[in-house]
C-alpha cells in the first residue's frame, strides 16, 4: 500500500512451532495475508455504512489506517472521501485474524452486496480458477430486483479447449463452488468469453467487464424467467 510508505505491515520473522506441522493449505492461507501492522501504523476495521463504528473482531469491513508515515492527502487531487477524521480510507474490505494480521477480502468497489450480506469476488475467483478447465475467472456484481446484487462469473477456457468443454460448464462451476461456499455466495451464472481484459498492472479489469455486460443489456437468467412469467 503506497499510501503507508515506507512500510505498512510485515510478516513474522520466526516461524511458530505449530507452523512446522501445518498443512499446505494452512501455510498457503498465511501467505495470502497482508501481515501484521508495523508499530507505527494503527488499523481499524470499520462499518462501511458508519466509519465511526468498529466491526467486531473477525468480521470484515472497511480497512482504515493512520500513522506518521500514512499520507494525509493526495498531490493535486481533492479526495475528501478517502479520509475520515485522520484515518485513510483504503478502499479495501478486510478483517483481522486472531493474531491481528490483516486479511484483505476484496476491494470495496468489487465486493458483491447481496441481501445485506457481503460476498468476496476474490475468494470466488481464486476457487473457480483452481478448476483445470478454467484459465481465468472474474466475478462481478450484477443488479437483482430482490437481492440488490448477485455474483456472476465471467471465465475463459484454456487454449485448445474444444466447443464440447462449454457444455455443462455452469453446472460444474456451481458444484465446485458449493464445496467451499454457502449457496447464497455461489454465482448465479457463468459466462464464457474468449478474452478477459487486464489493467496496465495486470489485474482483472472489472470495470470494463461491468461496462460490457451493461452494454449487452445482460440480465440474470432467473430474473429473465421471472419477467417472462409476468
Amino acid at each position: 500500500m503506497t499510501e503507508t510508505n515506507p512500510q505498512g505491515c510485515w510478516g513474522r520473522r520466526v516461524a511458530k512451532f505449530k507452523d512446522l506441522s501445518a498443512s499446505p493449505d494452512a501455510l498457503f492461507s498465511n501467505m495470502t495475508k497482508a501481515g501484521l501492522p508495523n508499530p507505527l501504523i494503527e488499523v481499524r476495521i470499520a462499518d462501511p455504512e458508519d466509519l465511526d463504528r468498529e466491526m467486531p473482531h473477525g468480521q470484515q469491513g472497511e480497512l482504515l489506517v493512520r500513522g506518521p508515515t500514512v499520507i494525509t492527502n493526495y498531490f493535486q487531487v481533492d479526495a475528501p472521501d478517502k479520509f475520515h477524521l485522520g484515518w485513510l480510507v483504503t478502499g479495501d474490505v478486510a478483517k483481522l485474524d486472531e493474531e491481528g494480521a490483516i486479511i484483505i477480502c476484496d476491494r470495496s468497489k468489487d465486493v458483491i452486496k447481496s441481501g445485506g450480506e457481503w460476498i468476496s469476488s476474490i475468494d470466488l475467483e481464486n476457487h473457480i480458477s483452481g478448476m483445470n478447465e478454467i484459465a481465468v475467472a472474474a466475478v462481478v456484481a450484477v443488479p437483482h430486483p430482490r437481492w440488490d446484487e448477485r455474483p456472476v462469473a465471467v471465465v475463459t477456457l484454456p487454449a485448445g479447449s474444444g466447443p464440447g468443454k462449454e457444455q455443462g460448464l455452469k453446472e460444474r462451476v456451481v458444484s465446485h463452488c458449493l464445496k467451499a461456499f454457502a449457496k447464497f455466495q455461489v454465482p448465479d451464472d457463468v459466462i464464457i468469453w474468449k478474452e478477459i481484459r487486464l489493467t496496465s498492472t495486470g489485474k482483472l479489469d472489472k470495470r470494463s467487464i461491468r461496462e460490457k455486460l451493461s452494454s449487452q443489456s445482460y440480465v440474470l437468467p432467473k430474473t429473465m424467467e421471472a419477467k417472462s412469467k409476468l
